[in-house]
């Protein structure tokens, strides 16, 4: 009877104990969702989340990711952090649902933190971190590799209706109207222009200092984008690595310090806000600000590890304050983790750059760069030929573009916003006018127009005028992959109406070898040319030489040109180079040799033939290479200088040459970066001709008589003012950033910049080269006597200006401070330039 009874008490005890668990205030709540920026779409990482009036909470992973529950009566989540305003939102009861957050940014600037009394609590922390830092940084590790996948998406934002009424804009309306959902529920509307991923392997080895980087597979959709070869390059980890463990960061071509440098309470401001358990370290958080908001440095939160102070997580931002043009801001985060041999390496990095409008009229852009790192091995290094490319891509790489296939490589699974970007870029290419305008925009960057199989220009050299020619215009094209990826061939006509004379060139190019980049090449050419203007030396400058053929002609001649040149890169930087040259020389000016040296009894030639062979060694230890097309492109060395050693033999009797001689010539070039002092960048160079030559054939120093600024010359000399047959030279240029200028206070909003330039010339000419030049050439403005460098006295000019005016402008004040005899001398003068410098 009494078991009975216990029996039916039980069974009314459960049957209650249900109804209370049914209950909205007994049952559980469960909330997902994920963080995003208003703008920009993207994840935010580390971000508080909690149920309003409790202390339950968590923060976002770094995906922006978010899972939160409790089981007490709970109606609202708060989500809040540092730079943004602070946003809440209803939630049913009991139930587990889904609800996302788009945070908007903060616009007013963070104020200056104060202590009143005491050491600030965060300072004995980074005393620890810089103290712990040799064994926490990755640059310990003699070796390590891993596999990493790389995601770009490069969009517009900012699109105001004013930009949407442009005509342009119109003919993309159907297309906009599919951006307001991508942009989100509360987001703002953005245009994708490009998405890529990439997937590879990183190998850094640490003495000597050698990376490489095996891209595997990439995936690329891009309006005007056809051929992926050279952005198949760009795409992959390797100019997406930053490491704050170092002093300085180059972020976009700019040195930024790193709020763990080893001076960081010379930049920053910090604030130790909390301690909170990430994964299985306990960690501090710290907030941090710049000092001084122009400077460039850095303004966020980073969370350091208890036991090792090591770096957890950062997240890094630099605004529109600092002295950046045409950036609104840069944000960095990352995330480490511990290796077994203790340093430790990045396993997810996020980088956003958002460009603002050029003009009111204009939208804005968003680079959104994400790499994932996975399968890291440590000191393990290989031989040091395996790193001798730094940037290898399989031949394959683009052939596996399914998505199924793609599913398989990815670290973590495209989200339905990055999926419906490659739909909406594939509508937007199919537009008729947008083709147009790519198309017009590749014109512009490239200089050439392609035409299927051979590209026609370059546009820059098509139209001319100086006293010589006349107008003189000119065509040319070469050849493409389509049409060969061993062989290039390419050409030009020109013709000047004054003189009436057809100018020609021609050339045929074959790619003996892609992987150690060899090429041999043959090239003709009829044209007039400008004594001391070394067409060879300046290649890269293109439009100082579209520009030297305006105006007056000073010291013209005409020319038949032949040339072979063999190149090899020998080992990773180095190399060799053989090239053979034969040339006439016939002068449009009053010129004059002796034959015979200085017998003035010899006869006095004014033409000459000469034929060369040239041997040049090349060495840049850690120059960076990418391939587009059938050409080789540098983005120069990261802190190893540029040596170049050059030995000239002349022939004589060969081809009806009539000299013989010898020189050799050595240059150096190096960028030196001086941390908050700026950047410097120091050309040095030499040369000895070791015979006696006409003038033409010696050291012509380039002049500059116009008043555009040029780096490459010396700007207060008169073309061919001066002639050695030996010198030494220095061209220095310093870019001051903002070191200066940012600490006067009306000068902080204009964002103006210190520079400083500095040209020397050391050298002298040989009596016997002197004796050389005949009488009939020593009258009027060409003769050359007063441009003997003296020996003992170098040519010196000096400069200052002030850049970033108007973000686009330049101003240099150059002082000549020797050979000043002359009374038609340049003492001084203001030169103007536009650059685009960020």
């Amino acid at each position: 009877m009494l078991n009975e009874l216990l029996r039916s008490c039980f069974k009314c005890f459960a049957f209650l104990w249900v109804i209370v668990l049914s209950h909205p205030s007994f049952s559980q709540t469960v909330v997902k969702g994920k963080v995003t920026d208003v703008n920009s779409g993207d994840p935010i990482p580390f971000a508080n989340v909690i149920f309003k009036g409790t202390t339950t909470g968590t923060t976002t992973d770094f995906d922006g990711n978010f899972s939160i529950k409790s089981a007490n009566p709970v109606d609202s989540v708060v989500v809040s952090y540092l730079g943004y305003k602070t946003k809440t939102r209803k939630i049913q009861q009991g139930l587990e649902q889904v609800v996302n957050f788009q945070l908007e940014e903060i616009t007013t600037s963070l104020q200056e933190v104060v202590f009143d009394a005491g050491e600030n609590p965060a300072y004995s922390i980074l005393r620890n971190v810089v103290r712990n830092k040799n064994k926490n940084d990755k640059r310990k590790l003699t070796a390590y590799e891993y596999d990493t996948y790389t995601k770009i998406e490069i969009d517009v934002d900012n699109i105001t209706e004013k930009f949407k009424k442009r005509k342009v804009m119109q003919k993309i309306t159907q297309v906009m109207d599919s951006v307001d959902r991508i942009a989100g529920e509360d987001g703002k509307p953005i245009l994708p222009l490009f998405i890529s991923e990439s997937v590879s392997k990183y190998y850094y080895r640490k003495d000597p200092e050698l990376k490489t980087e095996n891209i595997l597979r990439s995936k690329i959709n891009g309006v005007g984008v056809e051929d992926g070869t050279l952005v198949t390059q760009l795409v992959g980890t390797s100019f997406q690595e930053y490491n704050f463990y170092q002093n300085w960061l180059n972020v976009i071509s700019k040195e930024f310090v790193s709020p763990i440098a080893d001076g960081w309470r010379l930049y920053y401001n910090y604030d130790l806000t909390d301690s909170v358990y990430i994964g299985d370290d306990f960690c501090y958080r710290l907030d941090f600000f710049p000092r001084s908001p122009q400077d460039l440095a850095f303004s966020g939160t980073i969370w350091i590890t208890k036991g090792e102070y090591a770096l957890k997580q950062i997240d890094a931002s630099v605004g529109k304050q600092a002295n950046l043009n045409f950036i609104e801001k840069i944000r960095i985060q990352q995330e480490l983790v511990k290796t077994e041999e203790g340093s430790w390496l990045p396993v997810k990095n996020r980088v956003l750059i958002d460009i603002s409008e050029l003009t009111k009229f204009s939208a804005g852009m968003l680079a959104k760069f994400y790499t994932s790192n996975k399968n890291i091995k440590v000191n393990k290094p290989y031989d040091a030929s395996f790193y001798s490319r730094p940037i290898v891509m399989a031949e394959d790489a683009r052939q596996y573009e399914q998505e199924e296939y793609w599913d398989t490589l990815r670290h973590e699974p495209l989200s339905e916003t990055e999926k419906s970007v490659y739909k909406m870029i594939d509508t937007l290419q199919n537009i008729p006018i947008v083709k147009t305008y790519t198309d017009i925009i590749k014109i512009v960057v490239n200089g050439y127009y392609n035409a299927g199989k051979i590209n026609i220009g370059p546009y820059i050299s098509a139209l001319a005028y100086n006293d010589i020619e006349g107008v003189r215009v000119e065509g040319g094209f070469k050849t493409n992959m389509e049409f060969s990826k061993r062989w290039v061939v390419g050409g030009s006509l020109g013709y000047g109406f004054n003189d009436g004379r057809l100018k020609y060139s021609a050339f045929l190019q074959h790619i003996l070898s892609r992987d150690r980049w060899t090429t041999a090449t043959i090239r003709l050419r009829s044209d007039l040319g400008r004594v001391g203007i070394d067409e060879e030396s300046l290649a890269d400058n293109y439009l100082f030489l579209a520009a030297q053929r305006f105006g007056i002609f000073r010291r013209g001649y005409y020319f038949n040109e032949s040339k072979f040149d063999f190149r090899r890169e020998i080992f990773k930087g180095f190399t060799q180079r053989i090239a053979f040259k034969h040339s006439t020389f016939k002068p449009t000016f009053n010129f004059g040799y002796y034959q015979q040296g200085d017998n003035e009894n010899s006869p006095i030639l004014n033409t000459y033939e000469n034929a060369e062979v040239i041997i040049e060694s090349r060495f840049a230890r850690d120059e960076i290479f990418l391939q587009n097309d059938n050409e080789r492109l540098s983005l120069g060395t990261l802190k190893w200088p540029i040596v170049t050693i050059r030995y000239t033999h002349g022939l004589k009797g060969f081809m009806g040459s009539d000299f013989e001689y010898d020189k050799l010539r050595l240059s150096l070039f190096k960028k030196i970066r001086f941390g908050p002092l700026g950047v410097g960048a120091m050309n040095l160079a030499g040369e000895y001709v070791f015979n006696t030559l006409p003038y033409p054939l010696l050291s012509l120093h380039l002049g500059n008589q116009t008043p555009i600024y040029a780096q490459v010359t010396y700007n207060l000399m008169d073309y061919g003012e001066f002639i050695s047959d030996r010198y030494a030279s220095m061209q220095y240029q310093h870019h001051f950033e903002g070191f200066l200028l940012n600490r006067i206070p009306l000068m902080k909003k204009l964002k103006w910049r210190l520079v400083g330039t500095a040209n020397v010339i050391y050298g002298g000419m040989n009596w016997r080269n002197r004796d050389l030049i005949a009488e009939t050439t020593s009258n009027g403005e060409e003769t050359p006597e007063a441009g003997f460098l003296a020996r003992g006295k170098p040519y010196v000019e000096l400069g200052y200006g002030v850049e970033n005016i108007f973000k686009f402008f330049r101003v240099d004040f150059i002082h000549r401070l020797s050979y000043l005899d002359k009374p038609d001398t340049r003492k001084f003068g203001v030169f103007f330039s536009f650059q685009f410098n960020l």
